[in-house]
């Protein structure tokens, strides 16, 4: 049995939103650790019926629940206007709440209640290593980290489908473009921009809409959970540094089939930028569950010297690379980055057999460095 790293401690006394993208396992996580919880899910037809039609029936069916029991609303995004008789249940009857979501667009628009800050948020991701006790590197980059995908012999047709439910759940019953065709476009060129920096522009004139568009498109993306915005480190101490963000899928194995990549092997390019990817996952999915998620960055210079990640306020610095052996042309940018932020901790994860230090730069075997992100080691 795999067991799940987030726990909800929030939970035991509090009222949580629970969101994370489709298949991640929210339900299944919250089924075994709520087992006795009354349970809605919204993506019963009948049941988002029945709300749609008399919403106050939450209310009338939980007046007589006794003072702090909990109550599960699953894919409430679907019904937002539930979450005004949540809030009166908080409010006047103490019961608490467990609220789940594939989709943060409409809790974050239209003027929805968010519960009068009644309700913490917590943010669940695809498997991470620590959770796999045989985790297997080459399998995480070739399927993802999506459960349903990661434990397959083979990921595509399941991948496949998973991005036609994405555009068939999350864009087109919710009415979120009116341009099916075009944003299908945007998903290729947004995967092909999965680790590099965002330049609305380029990828404007790759999907044939304007910049604005593309924008906005970026924006569904995150709201829906799809990819996450990696901001810039722009402290500047020395050099006049980039201010642009960079986006990531939020699953490798998504971007691997949006770009029709399959059977990675080591030493190739496409390898490497999963490579790369797959870490930034686990950084942003530690972070996260630390309630940290915005102490991820990545560091630029106009000249183009960069590394990879930032964490905090250059406390450490992180070059990503699928070598082998780590020489001294890898070491560029952390050197770089090392001479104007000097407490900084510098590091690289590799495929190098051995853990071992080269200078005040150390390289990590990948498997050691995540195991020792999860120990807190790292940050």
């Amino acid at each position: 049995m795999i067991i799940r790293f987030f726990k909800i401690e929030d939970a035991q006394e509090e009222s949580v939103f629970f969101l994370g993208a489709r298949q991640t396992g929210k339900t299944t996580l919250l089924k075994q650790l709520f087992p006795h919880a009354r349970y809605y899910d919204l993506l019963k037809s009948e049941e988002y019926a029945r709300f749609l039609r008399q919403p106050q029936l939450l209310r009338e069916e939980l007046l007589d629940f006794p003072e702090g029991e909990l109550v599960i609303i699953d894919e409430i995004q679907k019904l937002p206007i539930l979450l005004d008789e949540v809030h009166w249940l908080i409010t006047n009857k103490h019961l608490r709440f467990i609220l789940t979501g594939s989709s943060a667009r409409k809790l974050r628009r239209g003027g929805v209640n968010l519960l009068g800050g009644r309700a913490l948020i917590n943010n669940f991701y695809p498997f991470v290593s620590a959770e796999l006790p045989d985790f297997d590197l080459n399998r995480s980059i070739n399927n993802g980290m999506i459960p349903r995908h990661y434990l397959a012999d083979n990921a595509s047709r399941r991948l496949s489908g998973y991005v036609g439910l994405y555009l068939k759940t999350e864009i087109v019953e919710e009415a979120v473009v009116r341009n099916l065709p075009s944003f299908s476009r945007f998903l290729e060129a947004a995967a092909l921009t999965s680790g590099e920096m965002l330049i609305y522009t380029n990828v404007a004139a790759d999907c044939g809409v304007s910049s604005v568009t593309v924008k906005s498109y970026f924006d569904i993306l995150v709201d829906t959970l799809f990819g996450y915005i990696v901001p810039a480190y722009t402290k500047v101490v020395k050099r006049k540094l980039i201010q642009a963000p960079k986006f990531y899928m939020f699953d490798v194995g998504v971007t691997n089939y949006l770009l029709h990549r399959s059977h990675l092997k080591q030493g190739s390019p496409e390898y490497g930028h999963a490579f790369e990817q797959l870490i930034v996952q686990e950084l942003i999915a530690y972070l996260g569950y630390h309630g940290r998620q915005h102490e991820l960055s990545y560091w630029r210079t106009g000249s183009g010297v960069e590394i990879d990640v930032v964490l905090g306020e250059a406390q450490v610095g992180i070059e990503i690379k699928s070598s082998s052996e780590i020489k001294d042309n890898h070491l560029r940018g952390l050197r770089s980055f090392g001479e104007d932020y000097p407490q900084a901790r510098l590091m690289v994860v590799s495929l190098d057999k051995y853990r071992r230090r080269k200078d005040n730069i150390e390289i990590f075997p990948v498997m050691e460095f995540l195991s020792d992100l999860w120990a807190g080691k790292i940050y």
